[in-house]
């Protein structure tokens, strides 16, 4: 009842003051697409984004209304509807452009937000040859076929941005009738990048990401501090196409992406006890993720061990036994010792002794044993990866060997009081 109100109102926000519209899909780097995106447009207007990851069925309707998630709480659930109904009868100040994360859960999600929604840019970032939420599909076929229906009801006179280096988006450059950006390390991409590299201190700490950003014939420095690998390069490059076209100059661009934060538990770097670096991943996991975070700890160099802790990758259906081998045996080549934690993981732990050795692979049940094991064997110099679908609650890993627990709040994902009780 809650969302078929919220959704009302939500539709008669937006037909009252029309606002700009950014629909950011696909099956990873959607979250910090969209905060890069904001950074860029709230440079000439008036923006709001979605907050954390709200792209669902409520999570839409909450970001037009401008009102946060009330939980368990029904006071807080009718506060929210008044809000929205203050907004439709009242005249109020309203952003000029909205900057929506849009995802699905199951079968219809995106076709009934497409019913309501018409949007004057879309993104699509990378599509997974076996995405999240798979099982709940006929195919990964169906579930790409879905999210491409926010192309359909992109408008006209619209954008459409994607990404050149994957062929699956590259494909569905055929669906628009509006003019189309790319982006990528491609060379033939609208927005290109090269020369990317981690950037580190004199210390040998990193510091950020480095690279060079190439459109019409120019060639321009871009340095995202606190950020490392390609996956946030990408991101950027979604949000700077998303300037060129709104005729944003290039510099202020730049500018405004120095200022982009890495998201909590997306491969945001925290400082470990004992002298060493925490990839946090936390958030959540897939296979394509996985990759790309695995992709990310092979980039570092590091003068000790390279340790990737991963958990278990949920909703992946018929494909949960050969990807969690897959993703084993991809990380046996890139770290020095593995830790994996979840029944799924299992099969990880199987996949990884093709390339890594016995020893050096471990396995735990929950979230909790793997920190506390991690703590004894981490030493000055490593570098350690933590991973895991939401469930498997792999930052309380993180907070067992991060250097200021203290910080947990600020840093870590699912601190609220609610995740924090389950």
């Amino acid at each position: 009842i809650i969302v078929f109100i919220l959704t009302l109102e939500a539709r008669a926000v937006l037909k009252k003051y029309k606002p700009k519209i950014i629909a950011i899909t696909g099956s990873v780097g959607k979250t910090s697409t969209k905060d890069a995106v904001y950074e860029v447009v709230a440079t000439s207007f008036i923006a709001r984004k979605s907050e954390k990851s709200f792209n669902s069925e409520i999570g839409i309707p909450l970001t037009i209304l401008g009102v946060s998630n009330a939980w368990g709480n029904p006071l807080a659930w009718a506060k929210n509807i008044f809000s929205g109904l203050a907004l439709i009868l009242l005249r109020k100040h309203y952003p000029q452009w909205l900057v929506l994360e849009v995802g699905l859960g199951k079968p219809g999600d995106i076709r009934d937000v497409c019913k309501w929604l018409t949007p004057d840019m879309v993104i699509m970032t990378k599509l997974s040859d076996v995405p999240v939420h798979v099982e709940f599909f006929s195919s990964p076929a169906a579930l790409i076929e879905e999210k491409a229906l926010l192309i359909d009801a992109l408008k006209k006179e619209g954008l459409l941005v994607l990404n050149h280096d994957d062929e699956k988006v590259l494909a569905l450059k055929q669906k628009s009738k509006s003019a189309v950006f790319t982006f990528g390390f491609n060379s033939e991409a609208t927005v290109r990048a090269s020369h990317d590299e981690i950037e580190y201190d004199k210390t040998g700490n990193p510091r950020g990401t480095i690279f060079k950003v190439n459109f019409d014939g120019n060639a321009l420095p871009v340095h995202l501090p606190g950020t490392v690998g390609r996956h946030y390069i990408y991101s950027v490059l979604a949000a700077l196409a998303v300037g060129v076209f709104l005729k944003i100059n290039m510099i202020t661009i730049i500018e405004a992406l120095t200022k982009f934060k890495t998201p909590k538990g997306r491969l945001l770097m925290i400082e470990g006890i004992k002298g060493t670096h925490i990839i946090d991943d936390t958030y959540n996991s897939s296979p394509v993720a996985a990759e790309a975070a695995l992709a990310t700890l092979a980039q570092f160099k590091s003068p000790g061990k390279k340790i990737a802790v991963l958990g278990d990758m949920l909703e992946l259906g018929k494909y949960t036994i050969v990807e969690h081998k897959r993703i084993g045996a991809l990380a046996g080549g890139m770290c020095n010792t593995l830790l994996c934690v979840g029944v799924r993981a299992r099969y990880m732990a199987e996949g990884a002794q093709t390339s890594l050795s016995e020893k050096n692979i471990f396995q735990f049940d929950d979230a909790r044993q793997a920190g506390t094991f991690l703590e004894q064997i981490m030493k000055t110099g490593d570098v350690i990866l933590v991973k895991g679908s939401q469930s498997m609650r792999m930052e309380r890993i993180v907070e067992e060997v991060m250097m200021h627990p203290e910080q947990k709040n600020e840093l870590l994902v699912r601190q609220e009081e609610e995740w924090i009780k389950r």
